[in-house]
């Protein structure tokens, strides 16, 4: 498990509690798009051009075994026993599509590929991370991770370059059973969480959030257990709706260039972000939205204020 950050947290109602309660669920966790256009897009048009079609655990299983490059693998109904694993890349040229009409459920997502798109599919109750990215050029979107369970809860985890999560919700992620449960999460400790670079996250929805919004450590964190190889440079976090309740919606420790604009950090919290650790050489974070009842916007260490432009930091990360 990986180290829990020292974080303020409050638990939810008994209404999340049950969202993260055993069986498979019934309804479409996800109904309609927000008012403010973030998070996961309903209704979808149903896929077309579809050149495999999975409705059940045993065609999810062989579709996913066999995919190859260039296939647009649909999935349809609720398979609400098994996760969709992907372990076969495309290439750029040709993509593997993997998608859904919005509502679809698996228990769970999980891609070590590269040139992957996974469109309209539902993670729900699935175990940590219910979504989980490991590859090249994958994109993510109109998608949820609902209620995950087991390891540390986090509703995504993320490893790799090039990468675009855009219009998902995540939700639910509870500190049971001594997790920390964060909306989304990446490191640098090796060969399987490798060093990311030119990763992309707007329009998603985090809601009822018990940890962070987002966590990103880089190879050399003040965790103590990066890799020290590479960097993790080059994220853009923008127009993303965070309900968590930590001691900040965003901590960076060793990730450089980075802007965060245009979010609403909606929950009290003592900070909106924290940049650490050498955390910027050109972090840039302008036209937040926060809950007024936030203590200051930006914490920051010395360390991290060389190329910083943004709100005046309040205090320490």
């Amino acid at each position: 498990m990986r180290r829990a950050w020292l974080a303020t947290a409050v638990l939810f109602a008994a209404t999340a509690l049950v969202a993260g309660c055993a069986g498979p669920p019934h309804l479409d966790p996800v109904s309609v798009t927000a008012a403010d256009g973030r998070g996961a897009i309903r209704p979808l048009p149903a896929p077309t051009g579809c050149t495999v079609t999975a409705t059940d655990s045993d065609s999810l299983t062989a579709a996913m075994s066999s995919a190859a490059p260039g296939q647009r693998i649909c999935v349809f109904g609720t398979i609400g026993t098994t996760r969709l694993i992907l372990r076969q890349s495309g290439t750029e040229d040709r993509r593997i599509e993997v998608v859904g009409d919005g509502h679809t459920i698996v228990r769970g997502i999980t891609v070590e590929a590269s040139n992957v798109t996974v469109d309209g599919i539902n993670s729900v109750h699935g175990w940590a991370p219910g979504i989980s990215l490991t590859g090249d050029n994958i994109i993510l979107r109109n998608s949820t991770s609902i209620a995950p369970r087991g390891d540390d809860r986090d509703g995504l985890r993320y490893f790799g370059s090039n990468m675009q999560i855009v219009h998902n919700t995540f939700r639910d992620t509870l500190n049971l059973d001594l997790a920390h449960a964060d909306c989304m999460q990446n490191y640098a400790t090796g060969p399987d969480s490798p060093a990311s670079q030119h990763v992309t996250i707007t329009d998603n929805r985090c809601e009822r959030i018990e940890n962070q919004c987002l966590i990103a450590e880089g190879p050399n964190s003040s965790a103590g257990d990066g890799s020290g190889e590479g960097e993790s440079s080059d994220l853009l976090f923008r127009n993303n709706y965070c309900d968590s309740h930590a001691s900040q919606a965003v901590q960076l420790d060793d990730i450089q260039r980075a802007t965060f604009e245009r979010n609403e950090i909606a929950a009290a919290q003592p900070k909106a972000f924290s940049f650490q650790n050498q955390s910027t050489e050109g972090v840039v974070a302008e036209d937040n939205q926060l809950n007024p009842d936030i203590g200051y916007e930006v914490g920051m260490d010395d360390s991290s204020r060389p190329g910083y432009r943004g709100p005046e930091p309040g205090g320490q990360p």
